[in-house]
């Protein structure tokens, strides 16, 4: 046999999964362990003590025995030889007859006699009364078995196995959704997640802030004072604002800022939290965010409650009706036919059942507590059609807290949050705090700040090549406070930061003057925009996604120079907001770079200060450009990677165009040159890393140009007209395939830089040591045998490039060139030594003379 204890098990849940027991399901539980005891009781009772007695019917007793109750008759034995005689006659006789019989007779005779006697004394006794049968014990033992199974109804015999059948379905049903696979690993899971939510220190400190906050705010409600400075973030249009107003960032900017609730000081004995706690309450966040989205998506826990919810009320109703119906067959007497009368003698029996009133009683307990289980079912059935449980609003919590922003749930997690809040409702209020995004940011703010302190940040503060003072912060998980302190900071570069809040206290920065944002959403506090808006000269912003823009970008009307690095494709130009940079008034430079398939129409709103723009477009082909026409102060135009075949037309009408810079692109043919004759502040121009295959003539009537780069491009020669060019200072022809040098190059006067290497040269001419101004030459990989004794005449060259020719050695005229060190002079050094000891000496000793000031 089993006990009890082990019965009830089936019951058992996890301690843990109180919390999802609300008052009905924990009730419906106690009921169950009483029917379940009840039925235990009664089993065991039926086994030890349940039998029927049966007598044989009165009626057919007395047609068996015929002469009556009284009669019975005594046999001799079997002996013939004896003589036969009544008892009356034996009696009657006397001791006086015996002397004549023999003495087996007499022996007969003193017998009867004596059973005479005894026969007499009994009479004199008191008879029993009844009916006397011809049974044994073993046919009455045989007649209760036969009569128990016959006799007796069904439900008399199996209601205790019944009733333990149901109490244990009604188990199993009551607690089914914790043991089903799909459905106890979310409830586990959730559990384990919300027990430690609640047990945290974060959300101790996060609702005693919420509560520090609450008071001051009372506080200053009372002393009539001031907010602390607002957030702000765009929002949409706004009409009737003026650029001198209280708020001049809405000044002729059209677009509305709105303010947040801004994060309350507390005291700092508050926001200390022990860097295990901190580290364990943002596992906390993370697997509060990977659960929602995995339960979120589902309602089978919801249904699966509500199926094993109907299926114990529909069970209830089946057990009610058919068990009532069979209590009145529970009766103490029977008749029973068993058809033995060929054994027994006997055809119908009187019984008695000894169970029948205690199995009446314990039926009666059994329905009460049925009919008690069944209202709470309807009752747990009424609570779940009364109101939608697949939706959760913490509307209270975030009226109660800071916490405005903690999002309502739905399906599967909104339903294990009802059944929580039936418990205590306080877990759930708890819970919130994990949901809330400005929680999160609360805690991330406490630990950076913890980690990260002014010493530390001062340690990583370095020198930049412009001798700026500058800092690079990577992948934090927002600004530390202690960055506002480093007052003498000029460059901050942030990348891969999430959350990057600017706060009042950057007004303290007084040197900065170039920002990076480099995939960090940022956002700022009205007070510090308005320091930003006046200081910053420089930003760079680089992003994946037009949203991670800032939008507070487009309002620094300070700015000299804006870098946009990501996604701004034709189909999201509308959404970049390029349509406020109308205040962005200072704008020097923009540099873009993107995947234009169009250059952006808002920008001519530039063209009154735009001086320099740059686009580099990452191998996306840009076909519109005639937006460029309206940039009539554009002194700088870089087109970059832009799949270019030609020399846009556009550009011919930016008349104050200095330099031009067509890199990285597809042009074959520059006929379209000429046209730059009418560009007559065009000193520079770039065809770099194209595939030119000639140099039309006309080049030669750019007579403006003074830098001409044409290097990585098909070219064979070089035109003698592009030696005509009077202001020509630098020419780079290298990584071409050029064979001849023409000698017109020596009428390049001011010529101070030239480049011809990676060529296929083998001789230079005579005329190019005219130009006694260069200062760089770089001839290197070419075919070179000879390098000219004429080289001696350019006194003023710095650098010289000769490695990878075909020279035997070099001329000692290189020691004219006085102004040329060994560290400028790239060659081999087999050939570094077979210039004379004098020579080298001179061109090894070292100088404070700066080589590379005149290039």
């Amino acid at each position: 046999m089993f006990t009890l204890t082990e019965v009830a098990s089936l019951n058992d849940i996890q301690p843990t999964y109180r919390i999802l027991k609300p008052w009905w399901d924990v009730f419906m539980d106690y009921l169950g362990l009483v029917m379940l005891m009840l039925a235990i009781f009664a089993m065991t009772m039926q086994i030890t003590k349940d039998q029927v007695a049966c007598l044989p019917y009165l009626e057919e007793v007395e047609e068996s025995l015929g002469a009556g109750p009284n009669s019975f008759t005594t046999q001799s034995p079997p002996d013939s030889s004896s003589p036969a005689f009544t008892r009356a006659q034996v009696v009657a006789a006397g001791p006086l007859v015996t002397k004549d019989l023999p003495d087996r007779a007499v022996h007969e005779i003193h017998i009867t006699q004596h059973t005479a006697v005894k026969a007499e004394r009994y009479a004199r006794q008191p008879q029993p009364t009844g009916i006397s049968t011809n049974l044994d014990y073993q046919q009455y033992i045989f007649v209760n078995q036969m009569c128990y199974h016959v006799a007796l109804p069904w439900y008399s015999k199996y209601f205790p196995y019944l009733t333990l059948i149901h109490t244990l379905v009604l188990m199993v049903s009551s607690n089914f959704w914790f043991k089903y696979p799909k459905t106890s690993s979310k409830i586990e899971h959730f559990v384990s997640i919300l027990g430690r939510c609640f047990e945290s220190p974060w959300t101790t400190k996060a609702l005693s802030e919420t509560a520090c906050e609450d008071s001051e705010e009372n506080k200053q409600r009372l002393t009539g004072t001031s907010s602390a400075p607002k957030q702000v973030s765009l929002e949409g249009k706004e009409d009737g604002t003026t650029a001198n107003s209280s708020t001049p960032m809405l000044g002729n900017s059209g677009v509305k800022f709105s303010a947040d609730k801004p994060i309350a000081e507390v005291p700092s004995s508050m926001t200390i939290l022990d860097k295990k706690d901190g580290e364990q309450a943002k596992a906390l966040f993370e697997k509060v965010r990977k659960f929602r989205a995995h339960v979120e998506d589902s309602d089978f826990i919801y249904k699966l409650y509500v199926a094993q919810t109907v299926v114990k009320t529909v069970k209830f109703i089946l057990i009610l009706s058919y068990t009532s119906t069979f209590m009145a067959a529970i009766e103490f007497q029977h008749k029973c036919e068993p058809d033995i009368k060929h054994l027994t003698g006997y055809k119908m029996f009187f019984c008695t059942h000894n169970m029948a009133f205690m199995l009446r009683k314990l039926l009666i307990s059994y329905m009460a507590l049925i009919m008690i289980y069944g209202m709470v079912c309807l009752y747990s059935l009424f609570w779940l059609f009364r109101r939608p449980l697949k939706e959760y609003s913490f509307e209270k919590v975030r009226e109660e807290s800071s916490f405005s922003d903690i999002p309502d749930v739905k399906n599967d997690f909104a339903f294990l949050l009802h059944m929580v809040d039936q418990y205590d409702q306080l877990y759930s209020k708890r819970f919130g705090v994990f949901l809330s995004e400005v929680s999160e940011n609360k805690l991330r703010e406490i630990s950076l700040n913890h980690e990260w302190t002014f010493e530390k940040l001062r340690q990583l503060v370095t020198r930049n090549t412009q001798d700026q003072q500058e800092l690079h912060l990577f992948m934090l998980s927002g600004l530390p406070n202690a960055v506002f302190d480093l007052t003498d900071l000029e460059v901050l570069k942030l990348e891969l930061i999430p959350e990057v809040r600017f706060s009042a206290k950057v007004s303290q920065m007084t040197s900065l003057q170039e920002l990076h944002l480099c995939h960090c959403p940022a956002k700022v506090e009205q007070t510090a925009f308005a320091f930003l808006r006046d200081h910053l000269r420089c930003l760079h912003v680089k992003f994946t996604d037009v949203a991670e823009i800032p939008t507070w970008v487009y309002l620094l009307r300070s700015l000299r120079e804006l870098n946009l690095v990501g996604n701004l494709s034709s189909d999201n130009n509308k959404m970049i907001g390029l349509e406020s940079m109308r205040d962005l008034r200072h704008l020097k430079t923009l540099c873009l770079k993107s995947n234009l398939t169009k250059m952006p129409t808002n920008i001519t709103e530039l063209s009154p200060h735009l001086i320099k723009l740059v686009v580099h477009n990452d191998g996306t082909k840009l076909m519109v450009l005639n937006s460029l026409k309206k940039m009539t102060n554009l002194g700088e135009l870089e087109l970059y990677n832009c799949e270019l075949e030609r020399i846009p037309h556009a550009i011919f009408s930016l008349t104050n165009l200095q330099e031009l810079d067509l890199k990285s692109n597809h042009i074959r043919t520059i006929e379209e040159v000429i046209s730059f004759q009418h560009l007559k502040r065009l000193t520079c121009l770039k065809l770099w890393h194209n595939k030119i295959i000639t140099i039309p003539a006309s080049i030669g009537q750019v007579k403006s140009l003074e830098s001409l780069h044409l290097s990585h491009n098909k070219l064979e020669n070089l035109p003698p007209a592009l030696f005509t060019l009077p202001k020509l200072r630098h020419l780079d022809v290298g990584h071409n395939s050029i064979t001849v040098l023409p000698p017109d190059v020596g009428l390049l006067h001011n010529l101070q830089y030239f480049a011809i290497n990676s060529n296929k040269l083998e001789m230079l001419p005579k005329p190019l040591f005219r130009c006694t101004k260069l200062k760089v030459l770089c001839l290197g990989n070419n075919g070179l045998t000879v390098l000219p004794e004429a080289v001696g005449q350019l006194v003023q060259l710095t650098q010289l490039e000769l490695r990878g020719n075909c020279l035997d050695r070099l001329p000692g005229q290189l020691g004219n060139c006085r102004l040329l060190r060994k560290n400028c002079l790239v060659v081999e050094d087999h050939l570094f030594d077979t210039l004379p000891v004098e020579v080298k000496e001179s061109i090894s000793r070292e100088t404070n003379v700066s080589f590379t000031s005149g290039l």
